[in-house]
């Protein structure tokens, strides 16, 4: 009797657990069938990109554009804050101390050779000055024997007028002779000079070469080290960031300083998509080290030209975006990456499926709508179309379940 009663509860509950699956079957449709429900909400589309941060004003610190051997002998370390006027970069100045001293004898000895130039040019001067003075003496007694010729016969009056006129030319040649030898002793000097101040400058410019070997933070901020292009190796897909020991080239960027007081996103939007997209769109930019904070921001430009991206093979033409962000995070830093959500199309109050449950019957668009433990095909008129949502105008109710894949595929799948 016990047995029987336990077989018949059995039986019961056999009984009750089929009749609530065909009841569920009839309000959901098929269990192994995945449903969605018919919605009534914004219909909202949008484009999926991927950028990096970007601040809107940075600073790069480069290496200078003149040395000889720019080895980086001290470096501030990636992500150290600096103050103004700290000194992020150190290159070798062993070759530059070398050129300076060898600058500076150079100009001591020019400074010497001025000197030297300017006493011969007094010597010189003086000499010339001196016969000049004994000249003068002896065209004073010409004139004096002249004077007395009224009382000398003809001949001997002639020539001491021969000999006053010989003292007169001997002076005018003396003091030819003087300004000459003083223009000649300023030419020496002026050469000499200028031997002087080319030293002086080259002393100078290496003074301010060494000075460039140190560079410094112009402004506050978070060292950003950038990847120096030239240590990867040939075939080398990894470009590290430089470091002690590196060397450098000319004005080769080697950190930044960001201003992340105001960031921006910048990415790449295929051609394909360049006429959906609009200044003044709003974006919603998530960042992969922030996952927990979504950022707001909106279209700011959109490049006129567009740019091959030899990153994919055949390579694909891009148009350059600038994204502003109106939100700020102590935590983001120059560089990283990001994706963005471009609002392209947005409907209030408009029935909603998602992609996956519109489907293409030949010239008709349709959806599996669940109706008492089946789905049956309704043809549907479309909206708008989006990436993830369609806006339907009509065919469906809001609340109705429609199936996210075909019923007949899901039935030969079985």
């Amino acid at each position: 009797m016990k047995k029987g009663v336990a077989v018949l509860a059995l039986v019961a509950v056999v009984a009750l657990s089929v009749a609530a699956a065909a009841a569920l079957r009839r309000d959901t449709g098929s269990p192994s069938l995945p449903t969605a429900l018919v919605a009534r909400t914004t219909f909202v589309d949008f484009l999926q990109l991927r950028g990096e941060i970007r601040p809107v004003r940075s600073v790069v610190l480069t290496a200078p554009s003149a040395g000889s051997d720019l080895q980086i002998v001290e470096l501030a370390t990636n992500g150290a804050k600096v103050a103004a006027g700290d000194v992020v970069v150190t290159f070798d100045a062993t070759t530059q101390q070398r050129t300076l001293e060898t600058k500076q004898s150079e100009l001591k000895q020019a400074e010497s050779e001025i000197s030297r130039t300017e006493a011969e040019l007094s010597r010189r001067v003086a000499s010339a000055q001196s016969e000049v003075a004994e000249a003068k003496k002896a065209l004073a007694r010409a004139q004096l024997e002249v004077q007395g010729n009224e009382l000398r016969p003809r001949i001997d009056a002639e020539n001491f007028v021969i000999a006053l006129s010989n003292a007169e030319e001997h002076v005018r040649e003396l003091e030819k002779k003087v300004d000459g030898e003083r223009m000649a002793a300023q030419a020496d000097v002026a050469i000499a000079r200028q031997k002087r101040d080319k030293a002086q400058y080259d002393v100078t410019d290496t003074e301010r070469i060494i000075g460039s070997l140190q560079v410094r933070a112009p402004i506050a901020g978070s060292i950003s080290l950038l990847p120096n292009f030239r240590a990867g190796g040939p075939g080398s897909r990894s470009q590290p960031e430089f470091k002690r020991g590196d060397r450098a080239w000319f004005g080769a960027a080697i950190a930044e300083l960001p201003d992340l007081t105001e960031i921006q996103l910048t990415a790449r939007v295929d051609e394909a998509d360049r006429g959906r997209v609009q200044i003044g769109s709003g974006v919603r930019v998530r960042v992969d080290a922030v996952p927990d904070r979504e950022l707001t921001g909106a279209m700011r430009d959109i490049s006129v030209v567009a740019k091959p991206d030899f990153t994919t093979w055949p390579p694909v033409r891009n148009f350059d975006v600038v994204v502003s962000l109106s939100d700020a995070d102590a935590r983001l830093r120059s560089g990283m990456s990001a994706s963005a959500r471009v609002e392209l199309d947005r409907l209030a109050s408009v029935l909603v499926v998602p992609t996956g449950a519109v489907f293409q019957r030949g010239p008709a668009t349709v959806v599996y709508v669940a109706h008492r433990g089946a789905f049956e095909s309704r043809t549907v008129s479309i909206l708008r179309r989006g990436r993830d949502q369609i806006a339907i105008a009509s065919g469906v109710n809001e609340g109705e379940r429609v199936a996210l894949r075909e019923p007949e595929q899901e039935g030969a799948q079985k």
